[in-house]
Order: structure tokens, then C-alpha cells, then sequence
């Protein structure tokens, strides 16, 4: 099974927890047991999984990776001017792989997943696919 997701942004960089959509997503399929993989279909945003109860824990992502890749480099040459959201998106990854049981995504107590936006605000899209064990 598959669907793409469309989602908003309205600011230059954040990162969207989508945990909630995926979830209702897998209730909506019926599939109780399985592995579901999400993908950015951009280059300047991605899919990562990390802590959603402190709303600082974004904030302090977003901060360090504008001081490991600031957005107006001197060095930079693609004509679009947007190579540090390029960057961002390869280290945080266009995608992940979730475990799927009893009908939910096995997350940690504190995890979540996030859509992160790195050359904003745009209409973005999100590929998923549940793929339902045997």
C-alpha cells in the first residue's frame, strides 16, 4: 500500500511532526504487522526521527545545522543560491524505515517523526509505503 501526503510549511525551516498522520494512515490499511517507509520527494527537505516532547530539541537542530551549514557561503556555487538546504537534507536523509506492530509505529517513549523543511515555505509531498508482513 501507498500514499502521498501533501503538507504546508510556513516557515523557511522547521521540522512537522507527522507522527499522527502516519499512524492514522496504518489504522486506515487494516495492516497490523509490517514495515512502513517514508520518503521526502525533495532535495532541500527530509524525514527524520527524533524527541517530540521538547519543543526546544527542534530548535536547537535547526540552530546547529544553520552553524555546520549557514545559508549564504561564499564558497557556495549552485545558481539557486539554497546548497545549504541540499546539505541538511543529505545528512538528516530523505527517509526512514519504521517498524510497524499491533497495528502502530514502534517509536521510543519520546520519538516522533518529523517532515523537516529546509528551503521554505512551500507545498511539499511525502511518499509512504506499508509493506504488510506475512
Amino acid at each position: 500500500m501507498q500514499k502521498t501526503f501533501s503538507i504546508k510549511t510556513t516557515r523557511h525551516a522547521d521540522m512537522l511532526d507527522i507522527t499522527s498522520k502516519l499512524e492514522e494512515w496504518i489504522y486506515e490499511t487494516g495492516v497490523e504487522e509490517g514495515i512502513l517507509v517514508v520518503s521526502s520527494l525533495h532535495t532541500t527537505a527530509g524525514i527524520t526521527v527524533n524527541e517530540n516532547a521538547d519543543p526546544d530539541v527542534k530548535t536547537d537542530m535547526l540552530m546547529r545545522l544553520d552553524e555546520i551549514y549557514p545559508w549564504d557561503h561564499a564558497k557556495d556555487r549552485h545558481a539557486e543560491g539554497n546548497t545549504a538546504a541540499h546539505l541538511k537534507t543529505s545528512t538528516v536523509g530523505h527517509a526512514q524505515t519504521l517498524i510497524v506492530a499491533e497495528g502502530k509505529l514502534v517509536l521510543g517513549t519520546w520519538q516522533g517523526v518529523y517532515f523537516c523543511e529546509f528551503d521554505g515555505p512551500r507545498e511539499r509531498n511525502y511518499q509512504v509505503r506499508l509493506i504488510a508482513a506475512d
